[in-house]
């Protein structure tokens, strides 16, 4: 144990001498491996031969006046009874509690965006009184000790796998480790169109898509999808409307959008003319609406060949076909329309 005596004259206390004093210690507490410096108040402290922390005597200590000694705690547990001995005799005691050194077990959730602003639960022993939270050489946005066993942090922006350590009076953990996630990107989305009734069964392309917790069309969640690698991603579209940006949630955020045009189903109104000869070629003009994206015009079960002039028009050949009626459809990427009647008359008998 080392010992300075600062208090000047270095003289050989009296008989007499007054009885040491301590009012304080500073800090009261420590790692329960030692080595803080500790700050003792009091009176009367010159010429101290002893500082005990318990039963141990302090790794060093310096009497740096009659009112103060500097002392380095011993390694300890629990609370202990610090005291001075000078020739005056033995001082009161003070308590001084050492801090169990907190321990960290886990993390959750362990990733989060490298913007930070994850929420995560740390979970330990010895966490009361934490008074930092770090991620790599971060500290956390803010934190809240909720008991000796659990930490609520807040992420800081970061990049990368990092450790996390808690800081207590106890000293600092041993780390777990928090990754962050860069957010994901879409590059395609293919088919760009289908049905507003949804089912269609897209394919999404680009980067960081591992771990998707989310498909978005517009508002509206994907009917199902299915992370099939980092770079690629199988939904089902839900229904809808109009043209909706199409995104990708991740632990590492929410990415760019891609673009998906809901088509609604053809309409048709009106069949010109509406009858026609049984031979091949006669010219039909199919008006309705949605008629844009117009794949197939089928005459029963057999198609016409067809021009689509407008949204509102196609222009068709109905095909052969015996005598009588037959029902007249237009499928489109939005779907299969309502059938309008088309009869085919036989020629006049000679």
């Amino acid at each position: 144990m080392e010992h300075t005596d600062l208090a000047a004259g270095a003289v050989r206390p009296s008989a007499a001498a007054a009885a040491p004093a301590l009012t304080s210690l500073v800090p009261s507490g420590g790692p329960a491996a030692g080595g803080t410096s500790v700050a003792l108040n009091g009176s009367s402290l010159t010429g101290a031969t002893s500082v005990t922390f318990g039963a141990n005597p302090a790794l060093t200590y310096t009497v740096n006046s009659a009112s103060l000694i500097t002392a380095t705690a011993p390694p300890g547990s629990g609370t202990v009874t610090v005291t001075v001995r000078t020739p005056g005799g033995l001082s009161n005691g003070l308590p001084y509690t050492y801090a169990a050194l907190p321990v960290l077990t886990a993390v959750s959730p362990n990733q989060g965006p490298a913007s930070g602003g994850t929420v995560v639960t740390l979970a330990g022993t010895g966490l009361s009184g934490a008074t930092a939270v770090t991620f790599g050489t971060n500290p956390a946005a803010s934190f809240t000790v909720n008991s000796s066993t659990q930490i609520t942090a807040t992420t800081p922006a970061g990049t990368g796998a990092v450790a996390v350590t808690v800081t207590t009076a106890g000293g600092t953990s041993g780390p777990v480790f928090f990754y962050y996630v860069s957010a994901p990107a879409l590059a395609a989305i293919t088919p760009t169109l289908g049905p507003a009734a949804g089912g269609t069964t897209v394919t999404l392309t680009g980067g960081g898509l591992t771990g998707a917790t989310a498909v978005t069309f517009g508002a509206t969640p994907a009917a199902s999808f299915t992370v099939n690698s980092s770079t690629q991603i199988t939904a089902t579209t839900p229904a809808g409307t109009g043209s909706v940006p199409v995104t990708v949630t991740t632990p590492g955020g929410t990415g760019n959008a891609v673009v998906y045009t809901y088509v609604p189903a053809p309409v048709l109104t009106a069949l010109t003319p509406n009858q026609g000869p049984t031979d091949s070629g006669a010219g039909v003009t199919l008006t309705g609406s949605g008629l844009t994206t117009t794949t197939a015009v089928l005459f029963g079960a057999v198609p016409a060949a067809f021009t689509v002039l407008s949204d509102t028009t196609v222009a068709a050949l109905a095909p052969a076909g015996p005598a009588g009626a037959v029902a007249v459809h237009v499928t489109s990427l939005g779907g299969s329309s309502g059938s309008l009647t088309y009869t085919r008359l036989a020629p006049p008998a000679i």
